[in-house]
């Protein structure tokens, strides 16, 4: 191995590697959008573009000789008067969304006015025309061959002439063979569409075509040395010539353009052909295949020069096979000719240089540095380097390649010294093994012996592996090489078995988890598998030794988490819940700190009361036994085990629980669990308070003798209200029934269907008499009787508050009774009672006992500072709701002040100072509790533990706007977290002090979650720090859409690279060639050398100025860029088209090798050559159009408005004071003072 400190230089260094196809040839920019008003108008549909769609009318006349309906009634009204033309016209005006007015004339002649948009009108005009017109038809005769340019480019321009004319215009088919076209419309339309048609025809008569079949093989002697004959007689002619290239071998020439310059041309082509013709012979002489490029030249040059200097065409044969050239002229010039065609094949030579194949890449040099170094000293030799063969060919001037060759020799001598290879074969199932992660096993190895290692793609399936560079380092990378295969063919696969569950988890966010464990087992491969398969393999790769303990480490860590996954539930009286989380959760908390276990309470709303416990099963039941303390400490729980035989079990839960929830309910809410159903177990599980749980168990063992002995069921129909009569206080009048009888009587509950049926339970007989008592019981319920009782007045209050709540629960508790208090203002103490007897008497009972207690009541005062009331009271009063809820005490709290300024009944007079209470404080501090003493005592307690305290923290100030959050967000979630009120001094006052108010445990954690912000913040500074430096690199702009590439994709690839933000300059900067790197220092370098290292390459390429008129240049691009991009591919360069602001608009420049450009160039040249005959065309066939009416206007008027009427009633609202609009009745009127419109304002006034 080599030294860390000894730097090795890398072989590859020296070696040509191929360019990146992306890189060389980036997608081409999107332009700007162009403004359409800085190009000029070319044709009339250019400005059809620019239209906006506005209203036009149209007014015409219909002869009386020329309307169909000769009748119209004038004097009828609404729809029964309406005429058959106006039913028409009301048709077209819905069909076409115009508005038709039709009147009539003294001579009887109809006129139409047709007002809507400029397309819909015209079409409407049409089918008015040809509804209420009577039709005439004629023919015009038109030779055939002129039809195609009446009918225009898919017909549009026949749809035009029929929309104008408003006329059908018919055409005969193309295998009718008539001349014949048919117009039928009115008599105006008639002769307008016949005198447009005229017109065509008259215009295309004065145009000729002719096709002259010429020979091919004399076409040169047409087109001249370089074109130059051609091209003169195009330009005194005026006539287009077509000649087809030479390639395509086509024995004619198309003439066309103004008859006599046809004709001209013509006769001038022909006389060439027939001297030509007359005058040439041939001679043909045999060329080796590969010189005869060198008789073409660079597109076509050599050939055009042979022609030029003796007027000798040199005719080179397409196929690879014949190597026969020919000579065709006058005889006495083919002597010269064929002494040109010698001297031109004979100029280069050819040479081969010995150098095995493996060696090419080195010869070439990195970047063809070695090559272009010889090709720039002998420009007209061409190296060509061939996959495969162990030779180096060299062709062009004898003296240069002699020259070419001995440098290429020393060069091949100088590697062959110092450079080796050797070839490994190892299973290719290691290859990726080899090559590593991201490449990082065979970088070191490179980087470390200076080698080239040549890996084969899996789609060679090739085990060999090639190692190229100085023998030293060949032989390290091959032994290295061979001990990595030695060490992968020890290596075993071995799978674990992990609950798909836990993948995410061993993974961790982001992969975390999973990178410590390959950092911890480097050599070991983890594969998981896809989510989709649901499948808990996971499968191990490495030395046998590292994956067995990777093995035993997983497996470890999945017992782990099996364990920290255990789940148990424990049920805890829904009263007791929030005494299980405590102050600001912090009971829950400490027992989830205690225990390392993660603990789910049942929402506020559910009915649940199991809470349950996620960790390991140890820690669980400890965390189980803490909060099960807790409400053995607040209740007295206890819990107890019967044995029940488990046979029993379903019957005595009963249908859907029903039983079982009914002696649950009984007993005071206690919990009775049974082992899961299939259990073989007997033990029952009850655990509650000590009573009620003794009075549980007892029920239970009855009902379960009970089941051993008889299991007799009937049911009792009762009104839902008497249930809670029968039932009794605390259930002691449905105990009374089951001690009498022995019979078990079981309530429905609240969530059953079915409220009013009651189900007996037991022995027949027992059964039968418990059933007697119920029906008494419910038969005495429904005898009504009425009741009174005497309650002291100042007792009313409590009773009727809150809209008589306490009143409802007697009714409830009651059999529905109704109690009726003296109303307000009436000096009463009679209360009368309605319901039936025994229930009257228990709601009296029940009274007399809430009576009893009010007398009893005290009344403790509670001294805190008004300040601090709303934070004791909670948000809506939720604190003290649930101290007055726990210990069954009212809470009073004093008025808030009034305001300065404000008058108040019991407000105080100038000079009187705040009450003051018996114990020396003041009254408006003091809270009023009632209830019973020790109620009274602990209700205070719990208040004063409300108060809340303010400390002070140090908070830097530039942290406060973090600490505070977007509008404030993360401020209040933290106050609303720890239950405090923070306070951050304003921006002006520069201060570091943050205020924390709130009870004393919440403003602790409080200020300790502000202090590890604080630090979290300060490591997230440094690193934006850190982050922010920044660079400037000059790079000429036209190389910006480069670096960018193709949506942004090679810009961003460097962003994600170098991890930095790279920002190009924006169009109205002054400096445009700067480009701003902002990262980490380091980062920020590498991505200027990426960036430099591009511009290089650009700069290194040819760039060729082609000029291709402008007009011709969208149909070179292509539908989104589609022939461009072929162009491209196709010459392997980069071509890009003026901008709209260049100053120059038919300039392309192509950018590749200079051969290729030239290549694309000539096929540019064509292409415009080929487009812009059609461009052309359309320009002519344009300037016989006729133009919009919009256009005409608007060349004659350029300020017009459109159609303007001037002086039309509608354009002035009525004067309702002129005696000449509105003549009076017979009598003479006052005239209006105000002149107002006719309809309503915008305001919507009238």
């Amino acid at each position: 191995m080599a030294s860390t400190s000894e730097k090795v230089r890398p072989v590859e260094e020296e070696a040509y590697a191929p360019e990146n196809y992306a890189d060389v040839f980036p997608e081409l920019p999107q332009a700007p959008p162009l403004e359409v008003t800085q190009w000029p108008a070319k044709t009339p549909a250019a400005w059809k573009t620019n239209v906006r769609p506005s209203k036009c009318t149209q007014v015409f006349t219909v002869p009386l000789e020329e309307r169909r309906f000769k009748e119209m009634n004038e004097n009828s009204f609404g729809d029964e008067g309406q005429t058959e033309q106006a039913k028409i016209c009301k048709e077209i005006m819905a069909k076409h969304d115009v508005s038709i007015e039709i009147s009539l004339s003294k001579d009887q002649s109809l006129t139409v006015v047709i007002t809507g948009r400029e397309q819909f009108v015209m079409r409407a005009r049409r089918e008015v025309l040809g509804r209420l017109q009577t039709q005439a038809s004629d023919t015009v005769k038109i030779p055939r061959e002129y039809h195609r340019f009446i009918l225009g480019k898919n017909g549009k321009k026949l749809q035009q002439l029929e929309y104008e004319t408003a006329t059908k215009i018919t055409i005969p088919r193309a295998d009718e063979k008539l001349d014949g076209i048919k117009i039928i419309g009115p008599k105006e339309g008639i002769e307008r569409a016949r005198h447009e048609i005229q017109i065509i025809a008259d215009e295309q008569a004065k145009l000729a075509f002719e096709r002259l079949q010429i020979p091919h093989i004399y076409h040169p002697f047409i087109c001249g040395p370089n074109n130059t004959l051609v091209d003169k007689l195009k330009e005194e002619t005026g006539a287009k010539i077509h000649i087809p290239p030479s390639v395509l071998n086509k024995d004619e020439i198309v003439v066309s353009g103004d008859k006599e310059g046809v004709m001209r041309a013509k006769d001038t082509i022909m006389k060439i052909y027939q001297e030509k013709k007359r005058k040439c012979q041939t001679v043909s002489v045999e060329v080796r295949k590969s010189q005869h490029k060198y008789i073409i030249g660079p597109r076509g040059s050599g050939i055009q020069e042979i022609l030029l200097a003796t007027g000798v065409s040199v005719e080179v044969p397409n196929q690879d096979s014949v190597e026969t050239i020919t000579l065709r002229g006058e005889q006495d010039k083919l002597g010269p000719a064929l002494t040109m065609v010698y001297s031109k094949a004979n100029s280069v030579v050819f040479a081969e240089v010995e150098a095995p194949a493996w060696l090419h890449r080195y010869v070439i040099g990195k970047q063809g540095a070695n090559v272009r170094k010889i090709t720039q000293e002998f420009p007209k030799v061409h190296i060509e380097f061939t996959e495969g063969e162990n030779k180096i060919k060299i062709e062009g001037p004898p003296e240069e390649v002699e020259d070419a060759v001995k440098a290429l020799e020393t060069i091949v001598r100088d590697l062959k010294k110092r450079m080796d290879f050797a070839e490994v074969t190892i299973d290719n199932k290691f290859h990726k093994h080899i090559i590593g992660k991201s490449g990082q096993n065979i970088t070191r190895i490179k980087n470390d012996t200076g080698c080239a290692i040549k890996i084969p793609s899996d789609s060679e399936n090739s085990n060999v592996i090639r190692i190229e560079g100085e023998p030293k380092g060949v032989a390290q990378a091959k032994q290295e090489l061979l001990e990595m295969a030695k060490r992968m063919e020890n290596e075993k696969t071995r799978d674990i078995i992990i609950e798909q569950r836990f993948h995410r988890t061993i993974i961790g966010a982001k992969g975390e988890k999973i990178r410590e464990i390959k950092d911890k087992f480097n050599q070991v491969q983890v594969t998981f598998p896809d989510p989709g398969k649901k499948s808990d393999i996971v499968t191990l790769r490495g030395p046998k030794n590292d994956v067995d303990k990777c093995y035993k480490y997983l497996q470890t860590l999945q017992q782990e988490m099996v364990q920290s996954s255990f789940q148990a539930q424990v049920h805890i009286f829904k009263d007791f819940h929030k005494n299980i989380i405590g102050k600001g959760g912090a009971n829950i908390r400490k027992i989830r700190e205690e225990t390392d276990t993660k603990i789910d309470l049942p929402s506020e709303n559910s009915d649940s009361d199991v809470i349950v416990i996620t960790g390991k099963k140890a820690n669980v039941e400890q965390a189980k036994a803490k909060i099960e303390a807790i409400q053995k400490e607040l209740a007295n729980i206890k819990e107890i085990t019967v044995d029940i035989p488990h046979k029993f079990h379903n019957s005595i839960i009963g249908s859907k629980g029903k039983l079982i929830r009914s002696i649950m309910e009984e007993n005071g809410g206690v919990i009775i669990r049974f082992p899961q159903e299939g259990s073989t177990q007997d033990k029952v599980t009850i655990r509650g308070p000590i009573s009620d749980v003794e009075n549980a168990k007892a029920q239970l063992l009855e009902i379960a003798n009970e089941k051993q002995t008889s299991g007799f069921t009937v049911e009792v129909k009762a009104k839902p209200e008497y249930h809670r009569f029968l039932i009794g206080k605390n259930g002691s009048s449905i105990r009374k029934v089951r001690e009498k009888t022995g019979a078990r009587v079981i309530f429905p509950s609240s969530e059953d269907t079915d409220q009013e049926t009651i189900v007996i339970i037991g022995k027949k007989e027992s059964v039968d008499e418990a059933k007697k008592e119920l029906e008494s019981l419910i038969k005495n319920l429904d005898n009504v009787v009425e009741g009174e009782m005497h309650v002291d007045p100042k007792h009313h209050r409590y009773f009727v508050a809150r809209r008589g709540e306490v009143l409802k629960h007697i009714g409830d508790e009651f059999g529905g009774v109704t109690v009726s208090f003296p109303r307000s203002g009436v000096k009463s103490d009679k209360v009368v009672i309605k319901g039936s007897k025994d229930c009257v008497e228990g709601a009296k009972r029940r009274i007399q006992e809430i009576v009893e207690d009010l007398e009893s009541q005290v009344s403790v005062d509670c001294v805190i500072p008004q300040m601090y009331h709303r934070t004791v009271m909670g948000t809506r009063g939720a604190n003290v709701q649930d101290i007055c809820k726990t210990y069954d005490v009212g809470i009073k709290f004093p008025d808030r002040p009034v305001a300065n300024g404000e008058n108040h009944n019991n407000g105080m007079a100038n000079g009187d100072v705040d009450e003051i209470t018996a114990q020396g404080s003041k009254k408006c501090d003091t809270i009023v509790l009632t209830g019973k003493q020790e109620n009274c005592d602990k209700a205070k307690e719990a208040l004063l533990a409300l108060v809340p305290v303010t400390e002070e923290t140090a908070v830097p100030y530039d942290f406060h706007r973090r600490i505070i959050g977007q509008q404030g967000k993360d401020v209040r979630a933290m106050m609303k977290q720890f239950d405090v009120n923070i306070s951050i001094p304003p921006p002006e006052e520069h201060s570091d002090k943050v205020k924390v108010t709130g009870p004393p445990n919440n403003v602790k954690n409080a200020i300790e979650a502000l202090q590890k912000k604080c630090e979290q913040l300060e490591l997230e500074k440094e690193e934006r720090i850190l982050k922010g430096f920044s660079l400037t690199v000059a790079v000429d702009s036209q190389y910006h859409p480069k670096i960018i590439g193709r949506k942004g994709e090679r810009v961003k690839k460097i962003r994600e690279e170098h991890d930095v933000i790279i920002q190009f300059p924006r169009e109205n900067d002054a400096e445009q060639n700067s480009i701003t790197i902002t990262g980490y220092e380091k980062n920020a370098e590498a991505a200027k050398e990426t960036i430099l290292n591009i511009v290089r390459e650009y700069e290194e390429m040819t760039t060729v100025e082609c000029r291709i008129d402008h007009r011709v240049h969208p149909r070179i691009i292509g539908q989104r860029g589609r022939n461009v991009k072929k162009i491209m591919e196709m010459y392997k360069v980069d071509i890009r088209f003026p901008r709209q602001t260049d100053n120059d608009p038919d300039l392309i420049l192509i950018s590749g090798d200079e051969d290729n450009c030239m290549d694309c160039k000539d096929e540019l040249l064509n292409l415009e050559e080929e487009y812009l005959q059609d461009v052309i065309d359309k320009e002519m066939m344009g300037q016989y159009e006729r133009p919009s009416k919009y256009e005409e206007e608007k060349r004659s008027n350029p300020k017009s408005t459109g159609f303007v009427v001037a002086g039309a009633p509608w354009d002035r609202p009525p004067d309702t004071s002129s005696t000449e609009d509105f003549p009076s009745m017979g009598a003479s009127t006052v005239a209006p003072k105000v002149n107002t419109a006719w309809g309503s304002n915008r305001l919507g006034k009238r």
